[in-house]
């Protein structure tokens, strides 16, 4: 048997909707991604959403709508995917990294506080592999620090802590539609937040500046009030080719109604994983993870002192494996801001991603559970 790490669960209904989009002859950015912000607000419970081709724009954006002074401090987790701090650099300011907690992998809280310093101005919470970050506590030392919170939730959709949907604990969420996520748009994101005004100037600075997408002045044009110039536009700020376009929103259309299931079934096998693993001495899973549905996870995975054996025995036997992520400190793009991160350091060597997608089936789940039973009663 092999089995796939990830694999995103499309159908009918996603083409479904692309074929309407080539019979509009609209593909761009169009009345699908309008209707997506509307339907991704109503689902998380926030008043504005900007749809954007990842979350890696998302997150650029999300810093740049600050207007924070060069050279300022964001407070970043050492344990995550590079954009969480490349959107500091993008924004000419400078990550400061913190170590995760040992049981979590989410951020440290206490080293946190440790790092801050009076040149911070932002903290970017990740909810690795969708277990969520202590929201209520961070978003406590934040607002007695003055600082702003923006949430990458780019492994989660849906997740909620202590009853409030992730996303909208923070001034801004930050979501990914990649292909490997828990839901999919191809490659895409969004940017939500409560407050219409801050995010407003993301509209204009997705789409190179423009302050009114082309749908928009295409329709317009019907106006028999309106003169010649209907094509006019203005650019007042700097601006990004970051917007998402029909093709992607007409997928997140289809998979937005299919989450809430790609989500049950994700931790139906998480919990087959877990059962099966309960006995295991030497292999333990990744997280704590929630069982009780109010979590979502992209990500499921394990612990092993002999993790790179078990990869390749694992490898050998069809079964595909990964790892999320190393700490950010190794990379050599960041080594002017390398800190002390040992709790990071230490699980980088034991950790590992196992297969996990919301179409895997029982057999896939236990195929890779005997294979991990055969690894841990060898060594």
């Amino acid at each position: 048997m092999n089995v796939r790490l990830f694999r995103p669960s499309v159908g009918e209904e996603e083409l479904a909707n692309i074929r309407a989009a080539f019979e509009r002859s609209w593909i761009g950015l169009g009345p699908n991604v309008g209707e997506f912000e509307t339907r991704w607000s109503e689902f998380i419970g926030c008043r504005s959403s900007i749809g954007l081709n990842s979350a890696t724009a998302a997150l650029h954006l999300a810093l740049a709508l600050f207007n924070f002074p060069e050279g300022k401090k964001v407070l970043v987790p050492a344990l995550t995917f590079v954009s969480s701090a490349t959107a500091a650099l993008y924004n000419r300011l400078e990550p400061v990294f913190v170590d995760c907690n040992p049981e979590t992998l989410g951020l440290d809280l206490d080293d946190l506080e440790r790092k801050y310093s009076d040149d911070c101005v932002a903290i970017v919470p990740v909810h690795l592999a969708g277990h969520p970050v202590e929201m209520d506590r961070l978003m406590d030392f934040a607002r007695a620090k003055g600082l702003k919170v923006v949430e990458d939730c780019a492994h989660t959709a849906g997740g909620a802590y202590k009853g409030r949907k992730l996303g909208t604990w923070g001034d801004i969420g930050c979501f990914s539609f990649e292909e490997k996520k828990c839901m999919t748009t191809g490659d895409g994101g969004m940017l939500c937040s409560d407050d219409e005004e801050l995010v407003h100037p993301a509209r204009a600075m997705r789409w190179i500046g423009i302050d009114k997408d082309t749908w928009k002045r295409n329709a317009a044009y019907t106006d028999a009030t309106l003169n010649a110039r209907h094509w006019y536009y203005e650019v007042a700020l700097l601006g990004y080719k970051y917007n998402m376009n029909d093709l992607a929103a007409g997928i997140g259309l289809a998979q937005l109604q299919k989450l809430p299931t790609f989500n049950e079934q994700r931790l139906s096998a998480i919990k087959r994983y877990l059962d099966g693993m309960s006995e295991l001495r030497h292999i333990t899973p990744l997280l704590p993870y929630d069982l009780s549905g109010e979590s979502t996870y992209h990500v499921f995975g394990a612990r092993c002192e002999q993790r790179d054996e078990l990869m390749v025995f694992l490898k050998e036997r069809g079964i595909a494996t990964g790892l999320h992520y190393m700490p950010l400190t190794l990379h050599p793009l960041f080594s002017p801001w390398v800190s002390d991160v040992p709790q990071a350091m230490d699980v980088y060597d034991r950790i590992m991603t196992l297969p996990l997608f919301s179409a895997i089936t029982n057999d896939e789940v236990d195929y890779v559970i005997s294979a991990l039973r055969e690894f841990d009663a060898n060594m």
